[in-house]
């Protein structure tokens, strides 16, 4: 069974934030199941990690339990969607907080949707300059179609081009979600020389090197 984790940066109760976050996993699924896998859907609501998310910035980095499993539902998953309103021409702050009391290793080559939602397709070029360029940043591999609705996109002929955009970007993460890792390397090698492994920041021995490690091509002399 495969995993995606769906991060929803929506305020609001009903939120179109939300709405876009469960109709993109729902197309996620159906092409992934379509690929002949199942897929687990676990959804992280930022607005309700708000406290745990400030006493985590002003406390030196101290997390709590809720936070913690949020940061192992997202670097332990197959995939990922993330989807945010859009606030002064960019992400929420809130966010940021999130990816901001993430491991630097957390997203490493995690196969990612970026969306975003606004009153106005005027701030449709969040996703390429603010969205995309901070998952990039963590080493997460962004899909090519980015999702952005604009509130012309609901209850109008728009919305068809919204869920046509939608099960081509949900395409597009199931490939990767699913894709064969196990081939062969070629004379050259594996092509991700600098692979690094995901990790948590929950458990202090995944920064832990072995001490057998450490004294490898060591012959004994000073």
């Amino acid at each position: 069974m495969r995993r995606l984790t769906v991060i929803s940066a929506g305020l609001s109760t009903p939120s179109t934030t939300r709405s876009i976050a469960d109709q993109l996993a729902d197309a996620v699924s159906t092409a992934v199941t379509a690929r002949g896998e199942t897929l687990q859907i676990e959804v992280i609501e930022v607005k309700n990690l708000a406290v745990d998310l400030a006493h985590a910035m002003t406390n030196g980095g101290l997390s709590s339990e809720a936070l913690d499993e949020a940061k192992r539902q997202v670097s332990q998953a197959d995939g990922l969607i993330v989807v945010t309103p859009v606030f002064k021409a960019s992400y929420t702050g809130l966010l940021k907080l999130f990816f901001d009391v993430l491991d630097t290793d957390a997203l490493n080559g995690m196969p990612t949707i970026i969306a975003a939602t606004a009153g106005t397709a005027r701030h449709s070029l969040v996703l390429d300059y603010a969205l995309r360029p901070l998952l990039t940043y963590m080493r997460a591999v962004v899909v090519p179609t980015g999702i952005f609705a604009a509130t012309d996109d609901f209850g109008s002929e728009e919305g068809a081009g919204l869920v046509t955009r939608s099960n081509r970007a949900a395409a597009e993460l199931a490939a990767l979600i699913v894709a064969d890792t196990t081939g062969v390397d070629g004379l050259a090698g594996p092509l991700d020389q600098e692979h690094r492994p995901r990790k948590t920041g929950t458990d202090p021995t995944e920064n832990f090197t072995p001490f057998s490690q450490l004294l490898a091509g060591y012959d004994g002399e000073s």
